[in-house]
């Protein structure tokens, strides 16, 4: 038999189970909220860009397979660093190689990744660069997105842009005013160095 000391512990017990409860619940409903936002903003972004959702589809592919192929290679992937975007099937490749060798295998080795219409190689032979490097270059990368939102004549969402060691890559389907109003913005952003244009035109 329980003693009546024992009671209000088992009382207590059942009550905070319940908040427990409640409050797991409530983070659960919170995250399902979340994720919820994260799949509309997806969504619209997709439905507002300019490739079908087939050809969105076949470039996300593109970039998976090639970055994969890249990481089978231990030699690029260990003393190369590479990134791969692709935009309606002509593809970007960026970074630093050490030899011509391991930028030519690169390459070669990206050619292999299906549905790929064009590459741009882009690939400075050089040693990698630092976190500090590639910390500004995502810092230039969100100078040259907030200048293209604040601009009324282009769809920013319409444009990719990849920087990489203060170059400024700018990918995307567009008109050639378009094209021309994006460089102009991108080139006088503060930090790049150079841009260079790898848009197909509409």
């Amino acid at each position: 038999m329980l003693s009546l000391k024992q009671k209000p512990t088992v009382l207590m017990t059942s009550k905070t189970l319940r908040i427990i409860g409640i409050l797991m619940l409530i983070t659960t409903l919170q995250s399902c909220a979340v994720a919820t936002v994260v799949a509309i903003t997806a969504g619209a972004t997709m439905v507002a860009d300019r490739r079908t959702f087939s050809k969105q589809i076949d470039d996300q592919s593109i970039e998976l397979r090639a970055h994969n192929e890249i990481n089978k290679q231990k030699a690029l992937s260990k003393n190369t660093n590479l990134h791969v975007v692709s935009m309606n099937g002509i593809v970007l490749v960026v970074g630093q190689a050490p030899t011509s060798y391991l930028r030519e295998l690169a390459i070669k080795t990206i050619q292999e990744v299906p549905d790929i219409i064009t590459i741009h190689n882009q690939v400075r032979i050089s040693s990698t660069t630092a976190i500090t490097t590639r910390s500004n270059d995502l810092w230039l990368t969100s100078k040259v997105k907030s200048a293209l939102l604040n601009n009324g004549d282009v769809n920013a969402q319409d444009i990719k842009v990849v920087t990489e060691n203060a170059e400024v890559f700018l990918l995307g389907l567009v008109t050639q005013k378009e094209a021309d109003i994006v460089v102009e913005i991108t080139r006088n952003i503060s930090g790049v160095s150079r841009v260079y244009k790898a848009f197909e035109y509409i």
